[in-house]
């Protein structure tokens, strides 16, 4: 049944029902702004305009309403601030502003609405602190502020307002602790939401007193400490998130102490302790736990040793994950027994022996994720007749035999993950079966045999990975049916034949691979393949097309025997003669070179008409005199310069070697495109076949290196932080903001240049790469700086963006702690992330420039809580999982932030 709705602005002239006593117009369309009339409705004592489509700020008349008891305009577009006047309605009970776009912050008057029980101001640009004037609302029973972009610490007086039932300040800027007497107050508390924020310290063990507490949602914070057992005296409990901090398991115990204390929380539903360094091992009395446990989640928490069997007793669980640990031994099979179990992530761990059939006696079970152990023995059949089955990721253990042939009918699997094992057999011709089917990924196994033409029928695959394996044939022209495909990858098999032209018709083929195989003919060069680089195509000794594929041209014609014999004397010859030819050429040229002035050549700059000549460099230069001489390196040489018209410039001459020249050609590539306030820039240049140089725009303020590391230089807190928010912009334009990514590869504080306003310029491209559109990564075997180099990049030479992330993240910690990566105190077993990780966050003063930071500072807690923060940015930054690395952008939104934060501390 269709329900109508008004549409249009709200008529002022309600305003003359001067009687009326409440107007209730929720859920419609309304458009406009909130009448300034309603100021006449005296008598108002409910106005409810929430779920519209109001705009423009909250009326100041509002105030007017002395009467009004609930006001809802929550879920508008309502912007401007909250008008200080509504604190002027003193018979208030709720007041909901929440979904919309408010800002401005919170008004202190808030604290003269003494009789107001419910507020809500979430999902709002709000900024600000929190009023300690909220202290002052004894009746309040809800307050609801998340999402509402607010800093600072909780203030104490909330805590203290003993009425309170629902406190939810999540998805904000929050710091400090939490009150340890937080507990003795609040005993009429059953939600507490203060997840998505910077709280650190203990969680209190005063909270156990809050008996009436069924939801505590503590996640995504910087809480440390213990995991209080005494959450375990909170029977009414039904969930209890206190993921991604970094609380530890009870020291005395090798067990974790938690799960025996929740056995008397018989309401428990979820458990959410993901992220934290436990350190624990699963006790047997798991098994004890409520029956009414439906989520038990505890990835990347450290757990040690065997699985405990009593899981299966848990017979209500839905989701079991234990994935990203330490644990040892077998899966129990009588997790079978956990009948509703519908997720289970045994992940990224080290479990042995074969997969117990009693998993399929999970009937429920919708997503399977084993990956990453070193499982062996043969796939299970009865696996095909799970019809819940949704995900299946198997990959990275030691499975062997052949892919049952059931597993093939699973007609709503989403995604079949069995890559890097030893499976062999071959792809069935009803693959078909597979109708669902989004992700299909069996390469680095052993897969023999022919790509069926079936698999054309997964219309709806977006990725198909069967690289590393057997397979042999040609590539079947039907897979240009699969038109979701995304991600092709066919590489190291032996398959031959040509490439089919129908595949052009992929238009949303973003990866395509087809490298180390028998392939022969012309590459298509229409359609997706226009996105394509020669690594797609390499070592198929038989294929020829576009240039740009470094493939030869495709020739329909041969020559004779006879020419091809004529042509070999002719070459002959001919090589002989340009050898004679190259040896005068070299006597000469080296007997006459101090008499020449190198020749120019065009490169295609959108400078070239601006070139500069060897002359007036020279002249620039001294001669390139040692005195102008600013660096040197193992390309080549930057010198100071002073042009004929007085302008000041830096000259890098780039040395005539094999490698400097590459690196020159790179360098060009690169910055003839690149435009950024802090990326270096170019001048012109002089180009010619024996000297190759770049002029640039020179820098008197020197290198950060410089700065940071001289006794004579000092930089203050603001301007480092104002350097490092320079250079994660200069990254986030060559990540993010040209045509395709530029990964710099070689990020270190000599190439952060100041200039004159100590503004920061990224320098020296010489070894960065550029990423097409379709590659997240390139491999590289020219190495960067030791100390700021990403594990990856060191250890197999794949670099990406990821990799300037980990560089920025050790050159932020350098900035602060003036520390080398490669300082002679750090030992093997330590180096600079370690030493600072060490030290968060209880020692952080610890691991600051010493010149950075004095106790007899004014702004001393402020500072330090704000050098704490950077440093836990750049710990993020430079995690050794290029995954959980953040992106440039992030970086930068962090970065202005914790300044914002940091200037409006200081200024107040």
């Amino acid at each position: 049944m269709h329900t109508n709705k008004f549409s249009g602005q709200i008529p002022s002239s309600l305003s003359e029902c001067s009687l009326l006593q409440t107007i209730s117009l929720s859920d419609n369309n309304f458009s406009g702004h909130v009448p300034r009339e309603f100021r006449n409705l005296t008598k108002l004592e409910m106005l409810y305009l929430g779920s519209n489509q109001l705009t423009g700020a909250i009326p100041r008349e509002i105030g007017a309403l002395s009467s009004l008891g609930e006001l809802d305009l929550s879920n508008n577009r309502l912007d401007g601030a909250i008008p200080k006047e509504i604190g002027a309605l003193s018979s208030l009970d709720l007041l909901d502003l929440a979904n919309n776009v408010l800002y401005g912050g919170i008004p202190k008057e808030i604290g003269n609405l003494t009789a107001l029980k419910g507020l809500d101001f979430s999902a709002n640009n709000l900024g600000g602190v929190i009023p300690k004037e909220l202290g002052k609302l004894h009746m309040l029973e809800e307050v609801f502020l998340g999402l509402a972009n607010l800093s600072g610490s909780i203030p104490k007086e909330v805590f203290n307002i003993s009425s309170l039932k629902i406190i939810s300040f999540a998805f904000n800027n929050l710091v400090g602790a939490l009150p340890s007497s937080m507990g003795h107050v609040l005993l009429n508390l059953e939600q507490l939401y203060l997840h998505e924020n910077r709280l650190f310290g203990v969680i209190p063990d005063s909270i156990s007193n809050c008996s009436k507490l069924t939801l505590l949602v503590l996640a995504s914070n910087h809480f440390s400490g213990t995991l209080p057992t005494s959450l375990g005296n909170l029977r009414l409990l039904k969930r209890l998130r206190v993921n991604e901090n970094m609380l530890t398991n009870n020291a005395e115990s090798l067990e974790l102490s938690i799960i025996n204390s929740f056995v008397n929380c018989i309401y428990l539903e979820e458990v959410y302790l993901d992220d934290n360094p436990l350190d624990a091992i699963l006790p047997s009395s798991i098994g004890n736990l409520s029956s009414s446990l439906q989520v038990l989640s505890m990835p990347s928490c450290g757990l040690k040793q065997i699985i405990p069997k009593q899981l299966g007793k848990l017979s209500n669980l839905i989701i079991l994950a234990l994935g990203s640990n330490d644990l040892v031994g077998f899966i129990p099979p009588m997790l079978g027994r956990a009948s509703k179990l519908q997720g289970l992530d045994l992940s990224n761990n080290k479990l042995i022996g074969s997969i117990p059939d009693s998993l399929c006696d999970l009937h429920y079970l919708y997503g399977l994720f084993l990956s990453t152990n070193q499982l062996s023995g043969s796939l299970l059949k009865c696996f095909g007749n799970s019809t819940s089955l949704k995900k299946i990721y198997l990959d990275s253990n030691r499975l062997t035999s052949k892919i049952p042939l059931s597993l093939w009918y699973l007609k709503d699997l989403l995604v079949l993950d069995l890559s890097s094992n030893f499976l062999d057999g071959y792809i069935p011709n009803d693959v078909e079966g597979l109708k669902a089917l989004s992700l299909l990924d069996i390469s680095h196994n052993q897969i023999s045999g022919n790509i069926p033409v079936t698999i054309g029928q997964l219309h709806n695959l977006i990725s198909l990975s069967l690289e590393r394996n057997k397979l042999e044939g040609s590539i079947p022209k039907q897979i240009s049916q699969i038109v979701s495909l995304e991600f092709l990858d066919l590489s190291l098999n032996k398959l031959f034949g040509s490439i089919p032209v129908s595949l052009e018709r992929l238009a949303y083929l973003k990866h395509f691979n087809v490298s180390f195989n028998e392939l022969s003919g012309e590459i298509p060069s229409a359609g997706c393949f226009k996105n394509f680089s020669s690594t797609s195509f390499m070592f198929n000794k038989e294929l020829c097309g576009n240039p740009k594929f470094h493939v030869p041209p495709c020739h329909s014609t041969h020559h004779s025997r006879i020419k091809r014999r004529l042509l070999i004397a002719l070459a002959s010859l001919g090589a002989s003669l340009i050898i004679t030819f190259v040896i005068i050429a070299f006597l000469l040229a080296k007997r006459q070179r101090k008499f020449q002035v190198p020749s120019m050549t065009d490169i295609g700059f959108p400078w070239d008409k601006l070139r500069i000549s060897y002359d007036e460099l020279s002249r620039a230069t001294s001669c390139f005199s040692k005195n102008n001489l600013i660096s040197s390196g193992s390309f080549g040489s930057v010198y100071k310069g002073t042009l004929d018209d007085g302008t000041l410039i830096a000259v890098k001459v780039f040395n005539q070697s094999d490698d400097a020249l590459e690196s020159f050609n790179v360098e060009v590539e690169v910055l003839k495109n690149l435009r950024h306030r802090n990326l270096t820039k170019v001048i012109t240049g002089c180009f010619a076949v024996d000297f190759k140089a770049l002029v640039l725009e020179y820098m008197p303020n020197g290198s950060l290196h410089q700065w940071l590391h001289s006794q004579r230089n000092f930089l203050d807190m603001t301007q480092r932080l104002n350097i490092m928010i320079d250079v994660a912009c200069g990254l986030d334009y060559l990540h993010n903001g040209y045509a395709m990514p530029v990964v710099h590869c070689d990020l270190k504080p000599a190439n952060v240049l100041l200039d004159e306003e100590m503004v920061a310029h990224v320098c020296d491209f010489s070894v960065t790469k550029l990423l097409t559109k379709e590659e997240s990564f390139k491999h590289t075997e020219t190495l960067a700086t030791l100390g700021y180099m990403a594990p990856e990049y060191g250890s197999t030479g794949m670099i990406s963006t990821q990799c300037d992330i980990y560089s920025f993240g050790i050159v932020l910690m350098e900035t602060f702690s003036a520390r080398r990566p490669t300082d002679e105190t750090f030992g093997e077993d330590m180096s600079l992330k370690s030493w600072i990780s060490d030290s968060m966050p209880h020692d952080v003063l610890q691991v600051v420039d010493p010149n950075l930071l004095r106790a007899d500072d004014e702004d001393f807690n402020v500072k330090l809580q704000s050098i704490s923060s950077i440093l836990e940015l750049a710990l993020h930054c430079a995690d050794e999982s290029p995954q959980k690395r953040l992106n440039a952008e992030d970086v930068v939104v962090r970065l202005n932030k914790i300044k914002l934060q940091l200037l409006r501390s200081v200024g107040s």
